[in-house]
């Protein structure tokens, strides 16, 4: 258990620092807003910066399986059903990311000539691509609805179980119940999404609890004599 937990407080810290640092070095260097054609123009002049940033995504979807598989094995004695369901939800993210990495990557791809589009004129091909592109944080909303659902599920099981203190659990739940409502907005209020007031609500709570989650569970790891099994699971 100390060292599953341990696992999980790595991966935690890991998927909050590697987005990190690639939107700050990667994404916030090559994104126009409004100007797909000079983003696209931006990949082509970067296109090693622009490979990092595809690896960053792809390392960032195996740790998420790696966070999420430490939690379902930590979790599984509390409600085993419900940490299916997170493990599903997280799962389900995780298969949506890859879907638009792999679509970055083809961009990528047409850019640099590797996928010759005959029929298509080459600045058509550059503003499809870059539109595509500056369409990456708005096609996120996607995955983070199960991002939310499933960290909500699953720090519903730690305050049940007691393996952290219930106020962190708290904490957790109420981080990614913003998350949540965030991907909502994103989906069906794209300019309310775009106001910095509500980005800083909604994402400065996870990032500051997924900072404390992480140093806990490395740190000090679970509480294993309080243990819950529940009767629902069996």
């Amino acid at each position: 258990m100390k060292k599953t937990a341990r696992i999980a407080g790595i991966a935690f810290l890991l998927a909050l620092i590697i987005p990190v640092l690639s939107t700050v070095f990667v994404y916030s260097r090559l994104t126009v807003p409004g100007n797909t054609a000079a983003m696209a123009n931006n990949i082509m002049a970067n296109e090693f910066l622009f490979r990092i940033g595809i690896a960053s995504d792809l390392i960032v979807v195996i740790t998420g399986i790696v966070l999420v598989l430490a939690l379902y094995s930590i979790l599984k004695t509390v409600h085993r059903n419900l940490a299916l369901l997170a493990l599903l939800f997280k799962l389900v993210e995780g298969v949506l990311i890859t879907v638009i990495v792999l679509g970055n990557y083809f961009a990528l791809l047409i850019l640099t000539g590797q996928t010759s589009l005959t029929a298509v004129e080459p600045e058509h091909i550059q503003a499809l691509a870059g539109l595509f592109l500056t369409m990456r944080f708005s096609l996120f909303a996607i995955p983070m609805i199960f991002t939310g659902l499933g960290f909500m599920v699953i720090f519903s099981l730690f305050y049940r179980s007691k393996y952290i203190p219930k106020i962190l659990s708290g904490f957790g739940i109420l981080s990614y119940v913003l998350i949540f409502l965030y991907a909502l907005i994103t989906i069906f209020s794209p300019d309310y999404a775009s106001i910095l007031i509500i980005q800083v609500i909604c994402w400065a709570p996870s990032c500051i609890f997924e900072l404390i989650i992480g140093l806990w569970l490395l740190v000090k790891g679970v509480k294993e004599s309080e243990q819950v099994l529940s009767v629902a699971s069996s």
